[in-house]
C-alpha cells in the first residue's frame, strides 16, 4: 500500500506564514496610515507618506497570497470563515481600496488634498477596525453544520470582536509609531514616541484582557494553557510578553530608533503565538481541525509546485525594496 506524503504541516506553515506577513507588514503602514491624520501641516504629512510609498502596495501581496492559500489548500475551512465573516472582509477591501486611491489622488488632485489626507487615514482605520473584527469572530468560532457555516450575517459581530477590533487599531498604531521612528527624524519622530506610548498602553490591556476573557469563553483554550504540563511549557510566551512590553516602553522613552519597532514585532509574534498555541490544530475553531478541512493531497502537491516557486520571488523582490530604500525620509524628494 502506498504511503500518501502529509502536506497538511507544509500548508499549514505556508498559510501561518503568509498571514503573519501581511498583519506585521501592512500592519505597519495601516498604523502609519492612522498616525498620518495627527499630523499638524503639509511637510509633516509629506514625510509621512514618503516613509511608506516605495512599499505599501507590495505588503498587500501576503494577504491575496493568504486567501489564496486558504481557498486552495483548506477549501472547506475557506467556505466556513469567509460567509461567516462576509461584512467584515467587504468593508476591509473597500476600504483597502479607498485607501490605495486616496494615496494616489492626493498628489494629483491638489484641489482635494485634504478630502484625500482624510480618506487615506480613515480608509486605514476602517481596514484595521475590520481586520480585528475578523480576528475576534475567528477566536471566537463559528456554528457549523454539515461542512457549512450556520449562523446569522451579523454573528461576527460581539463585545469580543469589538474589542479584538479595537486591540488592533492600537496594535498596528503602535507598529506605525515604530516605523515612523525608524524612518523620520525631529518633530515627527518626537510626536510618533508620544503616539507609540499611548498606543503600547492600549496593547498590553487589550493583551491581558483577552487573555483572561479567552479561556473564560472556551473550556478547551482554558485546559490547554492551565494544566500540567502544560502552564510550565507555555509560561515563557506571557513572560516574555511582559518583558518585552516594558523594554517596549523604555526605548519609546529613550532615544533609541529601532527598538520600539522591534519591540512592537515582537509583541505580534507572542500575541501570534498565543492564538496557535490556543487553538491548535483547530483551523476553524472548535468545530474543523486542518486535516478536517485540507484538500486532497494531490492537489495540495499540484498547488505546492508553484507556490514554493512563488515565495521565494514575494520574500527577494519585498527584501530588496526595503534594503533599497532603507534610511531615513527626506522631505524634499518623495512619491510624485
Amino acid at each position: 500500500m502506498t504511503q500518501v506524503l502529509d502536506l497538511v504541516p507544509i500548508w499549514t506553515v505556508i498559510l501561518a506564514l503568509a498571514v503573519f506577513f501581511y498583519v506585521l507588514l501592512d500592519g505597519f503602514d495601516l498604523g502609519v496610515g492612522m498616525l498620518y491624520g495627527f499630523a499638524p501641516d503639509a511637510c509633516s504629512r509629506n514625510a509621512i507618506m514618503n516613509s511608506i510609498a516605495p512599499v505599501w502596495d507590495g505588503n498587500e501581496t501576503w494577504l491575496l497570497l493568504g486567501g489564496i492559500g486558504l481557498f486552495a489548500a483548506f477549501p472547506t475551512a475557506f467556505a466556513v470563515i469567509i460567509p461567516a465573516v462576509y461584512f467584515p472582509i467587504m468593508v476591509m477591501l473597500l476600504a483597502l481600496v479607498f485607501r490605495g486611491l486616496a494615496f494616489e489622488f492626493r498628489f494629483r488632485d491638489a484641489e482635494n488634498r485634504t478630502f484625500w489626507d482624510h480618506a487615506f487615514c480613515y480608509g486605514s482605520a476602517a481596514a484595521t477596525f475590520a481586520q480585528g473584527l475578523v480576528l475576534g469572530a475567528f477566536i471566537q468560532g463559528f456554528p457549523v453544520r454539515d461542512g457549512q457555516f450556520a449562523g446569522t450575517s451579523f454573528a461576527f459581530l460581539t463585545p469580543f470582536s469589538v474589542l479584538t477590533g479595537v486591540a488592533l487599531l492600537f496594535g498596528y498604531g503602535l507598529l506605525g509609531a515604530g516605523w515612523l521612528i525608524l524612518k523620520t527624524e525631529a518633530g515627527i519622530q518626537a510626536a510618533a514616541r508620544r503616539q507609540g506610548r499611548i498606543c503600547l498602553i492600549g496593547v498590553v490591556t487589550a493583551i491581558a484582557i483577552v487573555s483572561i476573557w479567552t479561556p473564560i469563553m472556551s473550556s478547551a483554550v482554558a485546559e490547554r494553557w492551565f494544566t500540567w504540563p502544560n502552564i510550565a511549557l507555555f509560561a515563557p510566551v506571557p513572560v516574555l510578553t511582559g518583558a518585552i512590553a516594558v523594554g517596549t516602553w523604555r526605548s519609546l522613552s529613550s532615544k533609541a530608533e529601532a527598538a520600539p519597532f522591534f519591540g512592537a514585532i515582537g509583541l505580534f509574534v507572542l500575541a501570534y503565538a498565543g492564538i496557535a498555541i490556543s487553538l491548535y490544530p483547530m483551523i476553524v475553531p472548535y468545530q474543523l481541525t486542518l486535516w478536517e478541512a485540507a484538500s486532497s493531497p494531490r492537489t495540495q502537491a499540484f498547488l505546492l509546485v508553484g507556490t514554493l516557486f512563488l515565495l521565494p520571488v514575494i520574500l527577494t523582490y519585498s527584501s530588496w525594496s526595503y534594503w533599497v530604500f532603507r534610511g531615513k525620509v527626506r522631505t524634499d524628494v518623495g512619491y510624485e
